[in-house]
């Protein structure tokens, strides 16, 4: 199922979506072009939470906030929860 959006555009915003759009442009429809923006944010969004994810975890490293695995999910988790609550101690 799809969901229809009305966006009014201002003349400066609908003259490059014109651009964009058509025999001289990269889509056939406005509709396309504005599918594949929402598309290539969603992309890049899920790009940053997972370089801030990354990054988040070399902070954990570096300040010695490390835990060796035991194999066992729930088991980790544990420490990992004894770990917090002793302020890494």
């Amino acid at each position: 199922m799809s969901e229809r959006i009305n966006a009014r555009l201002s003349r400066p915003l609908a003259e490059f979506v014109e651009q964009m759009v058509g025999d001289a442009g990269l889509y056939e429809t406005p509709s396309e072009y504005v599918r594949d923006l929402i598309r290539r944010d969603m992309e890049r969004r899920a790009g940053q939470m997972t370089q801030d994810a990354i990054l988040d975890g070399y902070r954990d490293l570096a300040a010695g906030r490390v835990l060796a695995s035991s194999g066992d999910f729930r088991t980790d988790m544990a420490a990992l929860e004894r770990k917090e609550a002793d302020g890494w101690q």
